[in-house]
Protein backbone atom coordinates (compact mmCIF):
# COMPACT_ATOMS: atom_id res chain seq x y z
CA UNK A 1 0.00 0.00 0.00
CA UNK A 2 1.70 2.88 -1.40
CA UNK A 3 1.36 5.92 1.77
CA UNK A 4 1.95 9.70 1.59
CA UNK A 5 5.26 9.73 2.22
CA UNK A 6 6.29 7.53 -0.28
CA UNK A 7 4.74 9.98 -2.74
CA UNK A 8 6.63 12.49 -1.19
CA UNK A 9 9.68 10.71 -0.55
CA UNK A 10 9.17 10.51 -4.74
CA UNK A 11 8.98 13.82 -5.51
CA UNK A 12 11.94 14.78 -3.35
CA UNK A 13 13.88 12.14 -5.27
CA UNK A 14 12.74 13.81 -8.67
CA UNK A 15 14.82 16.87 -7.91
CA UNK A 16 18.06 15.00 -9.06
CA UNK A 17 18.11 11.68 -9.83
CA UNK A 18 20.55 8.78 -12.30
CA UNK A 19 18.93 6.97 -14.53
CA UNK A 20 21.21 4.82 -17.72
CA UNK A 21 24.40 6.95 -16.34
CA UNK A 22 22.64 10.21 -17.22
CA UNK A 23 21.71 13.05 -14.61
CA UNK A 24 18.08 14.44 -14.61
CA UNK A 25 16.62 17.40 -12.01
CA UNK A 26 13.04 18.50 -11.72
CA UNK A 27 12.57 22.61 -10.95
CA UNK A 28 9.15 23.63 -9.39
CA UNK A 29 7.37 23.70 -12.33
CA UNK A 30 8.12 20.12 -13.59
CA UNK A 31 7.51 18.28 -9.67
CA UNK A 32 4.17 20.29 -9.93
CA UNK A 33 3.25 19.16 -13.32
CA UNK A 34 4.60 15.36 -12.29
CA UNK A 35 2.35 15.51 -9.11
CA UNK A 36 -0.50 16.63 -10.61
CA UNK A 37 -0.51 13.74 -13.68
CA UNK A 38 0.05 11.28 -10.51
CA UNK A 39 -2.84 12.94 -8.98
CA UNK A 40 -5.23 12.22 -11.89
CA UNK A 41 -4.12 8.80 -12.08
CA UNK A 42 -5.34 8.13 -8.55
CA UNK A 43 -8.59 9.91 -9.08
CA UNK A 44 -9.05 8.00 -12.21
CA UNK A 45 -9.52 4.53 -9.71
CA UNK A 46 -10.63 6.04 -6.95
CA UNK A 47 -14.17 7.77 -8.85
CA UNK A 48 -14.50 4.28 -10.32
CA UNK A 49 -14.40 2.52 -6.72
CA UNK A 50 -11.08 0.84 -7.94
CA UNK A 51 -9.32 1.66 -4.75
CA UNK A 52 -10.44 2.89 -1.18
CA UNK A 53 -8.00 5.52 -0.48
CA UNK A 54 -6.88 8.22 -2.07
CA UNK A 55 -3.84 8.93 -1.21
CA UNK A 56 -2.22 11.04 -3.74
CA UNK A 57 -5.07 13.73 -2.82
CA UNK A 58 -3.50 14.38 0.96
CA UNK A 59 -0.21 15.39 -0.89
CA UNK A 60 -0.20 18.94 -1.36
CA UNK A 61 1.01 20.55 -4.24
CA UNK A 62 4.46 22.10 -3.88
CA UNK A 63 4.28 26.02 -3.92
CA UNK A 64 5.88 27.56 -6.50
CA UNK A 65 8.01 30.27 -6.44
CA UNK A 66 7.85 33.21 -9.21
CA UNK A 67 10.94 33.69 -11.26
CA UNK A 68 12.50 37.11 -11.20
CA UNK A 69 11.37 38.92 -14.59
CA UNK A 70 14.74 39.63 -16.64
CA UNK A 71 14.25 43.08 -18.92
CA UNK A 72 16.79 45.19 -20.40
CA UNK A 73 17.92 48.34 -18.66
CA UNK A 74 17.12 51.50 -20.41
CA UNK A 75 21.02 51.73 -20.80
CA UNK A 76 20.72 48.40 -22.19
CA UNK A 77 18.35 49.19 -24.27
CA UNK A 78 20.38 51.57 -26.42
CA UNK A 79 23.50 49.57 -26.48
CA UNK A 80 21.38 46.91 -28.10
CA UNK A 81 19.77 48.88 -30.92
CA UNK A 82 22.85 50.80 -31.21
CA UNK A 83 24.28 46.60 -32.00
CA UNK A 84 21.53 45.94 -34.46
CA UNK A 85 22.32 48.85 -36.44
CA UNK A 86 26.33 48.87 -36.48
CA UNK A 87 27.14 45.56 -35.79
CA UNK A 88 30.12 46.77 -35.05
CA UNK A 89 30.90 43.50 -32.45
CA UNK A 90 29.78 40.78 -34.95
CA UNK A 91 32.30 38.56 -36.21
CA UNK A 92 33.58 39.15 -39.66
CA UNK A 93 31.29 36.56 -41.31
CA UNK A 94 28.52 37.54 -39.16
CA UNK A 95 29.08 41.13 -40.47
CA UNK A 96 28.94 40.33 -43.98
CA UNK A 97 25.74 38.64 -43.74
CA UNK A 98 24.30 41.80 -41.35
CA UNK A 99 25.47 44.39 -44.38
CA UNK A 100 22.07 42.75 -45.73
CA UNK A 101 19.43 42.17 -43.31
CA UNK A 102 20.57 45.29 -40.55
CA UNK A 103 17.56 47.44 -42.06
CA UNK A 104 15.20 44.35 -41.27
CA UNK A 105 16.31 43.48 -38.30
CA UNK A 106 16.18 46.98 -36.62
CA UNK A 107 12.25 47.07 -38.02
CA UNK A 108 12.10 44.19 -36.23
CA UNK A 109 13.73 44.54 -32.40
CA UNK A 110 12.57 48.26 -32.76
CA UNK A 111 8.75 47.03 -33.46
CA UNK A 112 9.33 44.29 -30.45
CA UNK A 113 10.61 47.29 -28.13
CA UNK A 114 8.10 49.74 -29.18
CA UNK A 115 5.49 47.97 -29.13
CA UNK A 116 5.62 45.02 -27.39
CA UNK A 117 3.95 42.78 -29.53
CA UNK A 118 4.40 38.58 -28.72
CA UNK A 119 7.17 37.36 -31.50
CA UNK A 120 4.19 35.56 -33.42
CA UNK A 121 2.15 38.52 -33.94
CA UNK A 122 5.46 39.96 -35.64
CA UNK A 123 6.74 37.24 -38.09
CA UNK A 124 2.37 36.69 -38.60
CA UNK A 125 2.36 40.59 -39.83
CA UNK A 126 1.67 41.31 -43.42
CA UNK A 127 2.39 44.09 -45.70
CA UNK A 128 -1.52 45.19 -45.83
CA UNK A 129 -1.57 45.27 -41.93
CA UNK A 130 1.18 48.18 -41.59
CA UNK A 131 -0.91 51.45 -41.65
CA UNK A 132 1.48 54.62 -41.95
CA UNK A 133 -1.32 56.85 -41.83
CA UNK A 134 -2.08 56.02 -38.55
CA UNK A 135 0.80 54.66 -37.32
CA UNK A 136 -0.85 51.21 -36.60
CA UNK A 137 -0.51 47.41 -37.05
CA UNK A 138 -3.10 45.19 -37.17
CA UNK A 139 -2.16 41.31 -35.41
CA UNK A 140 -3.97 38.47 -34.50
CA UNK A 141 -3.68 38.15 -30.68
CA UNK A 142 -3.83 34.59 -28.98
CA UNK A 143 -7.65 32.82 -29.65
CA UNK A 144 -7.44 34.61 -33.09
CA UNK A 145 -9.20 38.36 -32.45
CA UNK A 146 -7.76 41.13 -33.82
CA UNK A 147 -6.66 43.80 -32.66
CA UNK A 148 -4.45 47.18 -33.50
CA UNK A 149 -1.56 48.35 -31.89
CA UNK A 150 -0.14 51.67 -32.65
CA UNK A 151 3.53 52.64 -32.59
CA UNK A 152 5.81 55.93 -31.62
CA UNK A 153 8.08 57.62 -33.97
CA UNK A 154 11.42 55.81 -33.53
CA UNK A 155 9.80 52.54 -34.54
CA UNK A 156 7.94 54.42 -37.56
CA UNK A 157 11.07 55.40 -38.86
CA UNK A 158 12.95 52.14 -38.91
CA UNK A 159 9.38 50.27 -40.42
CA UNK A 160 9.08 52.48 -43.17
CA UNK A 161 13.07 51.83 -44.17
CA UNK A 162 12.64 48.54 -44.39
CA UNK A 163 8.90 48.91 -45.92
CA UNK A 164 11.00 50.72 -48.36
CA UNK A 165 13.81 48.28 -49.10
CA UNK A 166 11.09 45.53 -48.79
CA UNK A 167 9.44 46.66 -51.74
CA UNK A 168 12.34 45.85 -54.24
CA UNK A 169 12.71 42.11 -52.99
CA UNK A 170 10.08 39.25 -55.14
CA UNK A 171 9.37 36.75 -52.55
CA UNK A 172 8.88 32.55 -52.77
CA UNK A 173 5.24 32.34 -54.48
CA UNK A 174 2.59 31.82 -51.19
CA UNK A 175 4.75 34.46 -49.66
CA UNK A 176 4.20 37.42 -51.62
CA UNK A 177 2.21 39.27 -48.75
CA UNK A 178 4.52 38.92 -46.07
CA UNK A 179 6.18 41.80 -44.51
CA UNK A 180 9.26 40.47 -42.70
CA UNK A 181 11.04 38.12 -45.03
CA UNK A 182 14.36 35.74 -44.43
CA UNK A 183 17.21 35.87 -46.76
CA UNK A 184 15.67 32.96 -48.78
CA UNK A 185 12.66 35.62 -49.10
CA UNK A 186 10.37 33.57 -47.14
CA UNK A 187 8.25 34.46 -44.36
CA UNK A 188 10.68 35.00 -41.61
CA UNK A 189 10.21 32.35 -38.83
CA UNK A 190 9.30 32.67 -35.15
CA UNK A 191 13.24 30.95 -34.41
CA UNK A 192 14.69 33.10 -36.78
CA UNK A 193 13.65 35.83 -34.59
CA UNK A 194 14.53 34.30 -31.32
CA UNK A 195 18.22 33.81 -32.80
CA UNK A 196 18.69 37.15 -33.71
CA UNK A 197 17.59 38.35 -30.23
CA UNK A 198 20.29 35.91 -28.90
CA UNK A 199 22.74 37.34 -31.59
CA UNK A 200 22.72 40.49 -30.63
CA UNK A 201 22.06 40.92 -27.06
CA UNK A 202 25.09 38.64 -26.04
CA UNK A 203 27.21 41.53 -27.65
CA UNK A 204 25.56 43.91 -24.94
CA UNK A 205 24.85 41.64 -21.51
CA UNK A 206 27.05 38.24 -21.03
CA UNK A 207 24.59 37.97 -17.81
CA UNK A 208 21.11 38.07 -19.34
CA UNK A 209 19.48 35.67 -21.01
CA UNK A 210 17.62 37.42 -23.74
CA UNK A 211 14.60 36.10 -25.64
CA UNK A 212 11.61 38.17 -27.86
CA UNK A 213 9.65 37.81 -24.78
CA UNK A 214 11.50 39.36 -22.60
CA UNK A 215 12.00 42.89 -25.13
CA UNK A 216 8.01 42.32 -24.40
CA UNK A 217 8.55 42.42 -20.65
CA UNK A 218 10.75 45.55 -21.46
CA UNK A 219 8.32 47.19 -23.01
CA UNK A 220 5.61 46.61 -20.59
CA UNK A 221 8.21 47.49 -17.96
CA UNK A 222 8.85 51.26 -19.24
CA UNK A 223 4.79 51.39 -20.20
CA UNK A 224 4.15 51.10 -16.91
CA UNK A 225 6.80 53.25 -15.36
CA UNK A 226 5.68 56.15 -17.56
CA UNK A 227 1.77 55.83 -17.28
CA UNK A 228 0.76 54.12 -13.66
CA UNK A 229 -1.77 52.19 -15.64
CA UNK A 230 -2.00 48.69 -15.08
CA UNK A 231 -5.23 48.50 -17.44
CA UNK A 232 -3.43 49.94 -20.01
CA UNK A 233 -0.32 47.68 -20.21
CA UNK A 234 -2.34 44.94 -20.12
CA UNK A 235 -4.61 46.21 -22.65
CA UNK A 236 -1.99 47.29 -25.16
CA UNK A 237 -0.02 43.59 -24.23
CA UNK A 238 -3.23 41.56 -24.94
CA UNK A 239 -3.36 39.92 -21.20
CA UNK A 240 -6.99 38.79 -21.34
CA UNK A 241 -6.99 39.09 -17.48
CA UNK A 242 -5.68 42.31 -15.77
CA UNK A 243 -4.33 40.00 -13.33
CA UNK A 244 -1.97 38.42 -15.18
CA UNK A 245 -0.48 41.48 -16.06
CA UNK A 246 -0.10 42.57 -11.98
CA UNK A 247 1.47 39.30 -11.44
CA UNK A 248 4.46 40.36 -13.86
CA UNK A 249 4.64 43.95 -12.27
CA UNK A 250 3.97 43.05 -8.72
CA UNK A 251 7.43 44.97 -7.99
CA UNK A 252 6.82 48.03 -9.63
CA UNK A 253 3.00 47.99 -8.63
CA UNK A 254 5.05 47.86 -4.89
CA UNK A 255 7.39 50.80 -5.59
CA UNK A 256 4.67 52.98 -6.82
CA UNK A 257 2.75 52.48 -3.28
CA UNK A 258 6.21 53.23 -1.71
CA UNK A 259 6.32 56.00 -3.33
CA UNK A 260 3.20 57.01 -2.54
CA UNK A 261 3.58 57.10 0.70
CA UNK A 262 5.45 60.68 0.29
CA UNK A 263 3.43 61.84 -2.30
CA UNK A 264 0.48 63.54 0.16
CA UNK A 265 1.57 66.10 3.24
CA UNK A 266 -0.93 66.43 5.63
CA UNK A 267 0.37 69.36 6.95
CA UNK A 268 1.70 71.90 5.22
CA UNK A 269 5.12 74.29 5.95
CA UNK A 270 4.74 77.62 7.35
Amino acid sequence: MIRTSDIEEYLSYLRYYVKDGKEFTNDERGIVRKLASLKSFYNYFYRRELIKKNTAELVKLPKRHEKNIIRLDVDEIVKFLDQVESGDKLTPRQQAYHEQTKVRDLAMMTLLLGTGIRVSECVGLDLDDIDFENNGIKIYRKGGNESVVYFGPEVEETLHDYYYERQGVIPVQGHENAFFLSMQKKRISVRSVENLVKKYSKLVTSLKNITPHKLRSTYGTELYRETGDIYLVADVLGHKDVNTTKKHYAALEDERRRRAANAVHLRKDD
